[in-house]
C-alpha cells in the first residue's frame, strides 16, 4: 500500500514517515501543497495524509482540486483546528476522515486501517480481457494460473490497466512508478514492460501490451 504524505512541518513529516514505513506501508512526504497536488494525481496511492494549514495550497483546497480531477482516493486529514466549522469544511472539500493534532497514534493506525479497508472492498481487482490483478496480494491472474508481481512490475501492471485502450507514455510512466525525482530513464519502463509481457504469457493471459512509437504504451486483447 502506498501512502503519500502532505505536511509542511518536516520534523511532523519524517515522523509519520518512519512510522508508516515500520508498518510495511511504502510512503512519500512532499512539503508543500502545490507539489502535494501533483503527487496526488498521479492516481498511484493508495491514501492521501493532508496537513490543513500549509502556505500557498491549503489541504481543504487541495483536496477540492483532487476530487474535481475525480481522483476517489481516500483523504486523512491532519490539523490543529478542532472546530465544528472546520471539520465540516475538511469533509465538504472531499476528505474521508479528519483527525485533529496532538492525535495518538494508535488512533492514527486505526483511521489509516479503517480507509484502507474500505478502499480495499470497493476495488480489490483491476480487469481486462481474461486476466485480474489482485491488488491486495500483487497476483495476476488467468483462470486457475496465477503469478505474482514485484512491487515495480505492479505500479507498472496498475497503472497499464487503469489507463486500458488508452495510451500511456514512457514519460508518464516513469513519473507515476519511480517519481520525478528518480534517475530511472525510459529504458527502465521498457524492461518492466518486458518483465510483464512474459508473466502474462505464462498464466496464459490474452492481454497483450502494445507499443506505439512516440505516444508509449496500451493494453490490447489477442483474438
Amino acid at each position: 500500500m502506498k501512502i503519500l504524505i502532505v505536511e509542511d512541518e518536516q520534523l511532523l513529516a519524517e515522523s509519520l514517515h518512519s512510522l508508516l514505513t515500520s508498518k510495511g506501508f511504502a510512503v512519500e512526504c512532499v512539503l508543500d501543497g502545490e507539489t502535494g497536488a501533483e503527487y496526488a494525481l498521479l492516481g498511484v496511492y493508495d491514501l492521501l495524509i493532508l496537513d490543513v494549514m500549509m502556505p500557498g495550497l491549503d489541504g481543504f483546497s487541495l483536496a477540492r482540486r483532487v476530487r474535481a480531477e475525480r481522483c476517489g482516493t481516500p483523504i486523512l486529514m491532519l490539523t490543529a483546528r478542532s472546530g465544528v466549522e472546520d471539520r465540516v469544511e475538511g469533509l465538504s472539500a472531499g476528505a474521508d476522515y479528519y483527525l485533529t493534532k496532538p492525535f495518538d497514534t494508535r488512533e492514527l493506525l486505526a483511521c489509516i486501517n479503517a480507509l484502507l479497508r474500505r478502499q480495499g472492498r470497493q476495488v480489490d481487482t483491476l480487469s481486462f480481457g481474461n486476466t485480474s490483478l489482485d491488488l491486495s496480494l500483487s497476483m495476476l491472474i488467468c483462470g486457475e494460473r496465477q503469478v505474482r508481481l514485484s512491487a515495480r512490475e505492479f505500479d507498472v501492471m496498475r497503472l497499464l490497466l487503469r489507463s486500458g485502450s488508452a495510451n500511456l507514455s514512457k514519460e508518464s510512466i516513469l513519473a507515476r512508478v519511480w517519481g520525478y525525482e528518480s534517475n530511472a530513464v525510459e529504458n527502465h519502463v521498457e524492461v518492466y514492460v518486458g518483465f510483464l509481457r512474459r508473466k502474462l504469457r505464462s498464466i496464459g493471459s490474452n492481454i497483450k501490451i502494445e507499443a506505439v512509437r512516440r505516444l508509449g504504451y496500451h493494453l490490447e486483447v489477442e483474438p
